[in-house]
């Protein structure tokens, strides 16, 4: 997908992470900021880096302020934050087996 806009999803709640998507300047460039990323960062990473492959973002700057989501979370703020940017309609039967 194409970022073509800022979009944002998520709060600043424990337990939540707040995802903040723009369009990039050729490369993806992804900012962690995160209570656990002494202990989950390189995991937390590998999240949003896989996230964002599946849908085929290249080009972004992404930055993440995490207050202790689990993954399945992350992972759903980054696709929410990614589908306000591109302004296209989620797939959700074409993700279903990503998620597994």
């Amino acid at each position: 997908m194409e970022i073509k806009k800022a979009a944002v999803a998520g709060t600043m709640e424990s337990s939540d992470c707040m995802v903040t998507i723009r369009p990039g300047d050729g490369t993806l460039d992804i900012q962690l900021d995160s209570d656990v990323k002494v202990m989950f960062g390189t995991s937390i990473l590998e999240t949003i880096q896989d996230t964002l492959a599946s849908l085929g973002v290249t080009n972004a700057d992404v930055e993440v302020r995490d207050r202790g989501a689990l993954d399945c979370v992350i992972r759903a703020r980054v696709e929410c934050a990614v589908c306000r940017a591109s302004g296209e309609a989620f797939d959700w039967t074409k993700e279903a087996a990503y998620h597994g």
